[in-house]
């Protein structure tokens, strides 16, 4: 997490993130760098907006039945049907095992950057 931390200081302190700048931050930071991992990182965030990254983050709800509720209920606000809100609001809670997937989509390739 170390690294990602690094990244997320590079960006508020609007610098440019790279090799060199992430391993000065890390190195201040007391971290034993493992120069793979930078250049791993460096690269997994080339065409990524931090910040818009962030915001989309943090306008998520925590938990699985919050948000699945929330989504159902958008989506019978897009249809105006009254029949449409009471099929949607049938929807069964999600499970473990689909928050499992959700999981590991979000973040596929990212959790072999950090071991």
């Amino acid at each position: 997490m170390e690294y990602v931390y690094a990244a997320l200081i590079l960006n508020e302190a609007d610098e440019e993130l790279n090799e060199d700048n992430l391993t000065n931050v890390l190195d201040a930071a007391g971290v034993d760098v493992e120069e793979s991992r930078v250049k791993a990182l460096v690269a997994a965030l080339e065409d990524v907006d931090i910040d818009e990254a962030v915001s989309e983050a943090a306008a998520v709800p925590a938990g699985g039945a919050a948000a699945g509720g929330a989504a159902a209920g958008g989506a019978a606000d897009e249809g105006g049907d009254d029949e449409e809100v009471e099929e949607t609001s049938d929807v069964p809670d999600t499970t473990d095992e689909d928050d499992d997937e959700d999981d590991d989509a979000g973040g596929e390739g990212l959790g072999e950057l950090f071991g």
